[in-house]
């Protein structure tokens, strides 16, 4: 059944390319949808009018019973290496794009159900979304939108009436849409590459560069530079999840996106005390993509993308092996030109200086060593440079350095309060925090928690009154050891 007047209007690119791209798919009707969260910002600035409806019908088409008018649905085919395994075909298990919309600032943006039932590349797979991980999801994608990342967003969450069965037993049922710049992946072009589908490959590296880079259309080497607009959008992405201690869980090349956003927040934490071997997702139990590592699999999985584009690159094997790789030697450098220049913005300098390696180091060295709270010394700071408050005697021989530093800055540390704290957060989605909401949610259908973390994080550089429990890390018994998929 087709809903009318919700959308403003849909366009397909990804469907216009050739049919073994995707699988068109429509989605399972569940059985009593409701409306949990509808992102009514994020509705307005993608043309979403939800004015004519009620909650009921909005939940029917959030939840994939009503598709709306110009609708295509489809699952995209992509393969990707998980682990550092490679699967030839993973695909839309889950996950139905339902068409494009231009927003507000003429950028094309997919919208995508996630939990609308099984597709071709479900591999046994019931193509379900327990509510638990809808709700994760929905919480650190907003949440890392209002910290200015890089990320897909989400707008909206249903409960589906009915439950999915899980290793842990049946669980309430969601879905989420999401809305992306795109949901091209690294391991889409391994998908073609795989297969020796030369031409898929470049269909997709055309599509590519006509959604998100332009500037390279006209480019005579536009693929080589393909490569490494996203080596420098993925670069500037990782350095930025490192400032914020943000650990995504699962770098597989199936969660890269070339648009360089943020996407698939399953098993995805942030950092309580500093330790750069921590990881929480279940599933990595070796710590490939611990928080300390992820700079290492970029570059790992920049090398699987160049792989893909070395035929396009040069059609002489060794030049383009040369190219690619001298590129991929160049990541690196790359990301620690974003993340140095990150970490400077987090103690307040602007002017650089030769020392501002060595004091970032430092202090991460200390706070290690300490185990203190990543994201509460970053916001302590700016007391510390007003001299409102002292950090830990372990951390004096770091602070007379850092406050010698910030007296170089322009206007001297008078000038720096302010700076230190539009750069370090207040708040971030502590795991403890969404684990209350979703077993509130799931256990006893209380949306509360929920809500009222979700207020919260969306204004994380201001301090809140009345919040200062969202703060808090948590005690040892309300310790998050592993996080989940929810797949």
């Amino acid at each position: 059944m087709a809903s009318r007047g919700v959308f403003a209007e849909f366009s397909h690119t990804y469907a216009a390319l050739p049919e073994r791209f995707y699988a068109r798919v429509p989605p399972t009707a569940v059985a009593a949808p409701a409306l949990v969260a509808f992102n009514d910002n994020l509705a307005g600035e993608i043309g979403v009018d939800r004015s004519q409806l009620s909650d009921a019908q909005l939940a029917a088409i959030c939840a994939g019973n009503h598709v709306p008018a110009g609708a295509l649905p489809l699952a995209m085919a992509y393969a990707g290496h998980q682990f550092g395994s490679f699967v030839p075909q993973l695909g839309d298990g889950r996950a139905l794009l339902i068409g494009e919309v231009v927003d507000a600032q003429g950028q094309r943006r997919d919208l995508q159900w996630k939990g609308a039932g099984p597709t071709p590349f479900s591999r046994r797979g019931d193509g379900r979304a327990a509510l638990g991980p809808v709700l994760r999801e929905y919480l650190v994608s907003e949440a890392m939108h209002a910290l200015a990342l890089p990320t897909t967003r989400a707008l909206s969450a249903v409960t589906t009436g009915e439950r999915v069965l899980r290793d842990d037993g049946p669980l309430p049922g969601g879905v989420l849409v999401r809305v992306a710049a795109s949901h091209i992946r690294i391991g889409t072009f391994e998908y073609f590459a795989a297969r020796g589908d030369l031409d898929g490959v470049r269909a997709l590296a055309d599509h590519t560069i006509a959604r998100h880079y332009p500037q390279l259309r006209d480019d005579p080497d536009r693929y080589f530079a393909l490569f490494e607009a996203v080596a420098e959008r993925q670069s500037s992405l990782v350095a930025r999840w490192m400032q914020v201690g943000f650990i995504h869980g699962v770098m597989n090349t199936d969660n890269m996106t070339v648009s360089g956003e943020t996407i698939d927040f399953g098993p995805c934490a942030f950092m309580d005390e500093y330790d750069p071997a921590t990881v929480y997702s279940f599933i990595d139990r070796r710590g490939r993509y611990a928080y300390g590592n992820q700079p290492d699999i970029l570059q790992w999985n920049l090398a699987r993308l160049a792989e893909t584009l070395l035929p396009l690159i040069d059609a002489d094997e060794g030049r383009a092996i040369e190219r690619a790789t001298a590129s991929l030697q160049g990541v690196p450098a790359r990301f620690d030109r974003h993340w140095l220049a990150g970490f400077r913005r987090k103690l307040g300098l602007s002017v650089h200086e030769d020392v501002d390696r060595a004091l970032v180091a430092d202090l991460l060295a200390v706070m290690h060593a300490e185990a203190a709270d990543f994201t509460n010394t970053y916001r302590a700071l700016a007391d510390v440079a007003a001299d409102d408050v002292m950090l830990p005697d372990s951390f004096l021989a770091w602070t007379h350095r850092w406050r010698a530093r910030l007296a170089r800055e322009p206007g001297g540390i008078a000038s720096c309060n302010a700076t230190l704290q539009r750069a370090n957060l207040a708040y971030i989605p502590r795991n403890h925090r969404i684990e209350e909401s979703i077993e509130a949610a799931v256990q006893d259908g209380n949306f509360g928690p929920f809500h009222a973390l979700h207020a919260v994080l969306a204004t994380p550089f201001q301090s809140q009154p009345g919040h200062a429990s969202y703060r808090t890390p948590p005690l040892p018994h309300e310790r998050v050891q592993n996080t989940f998929c929810g797949t």
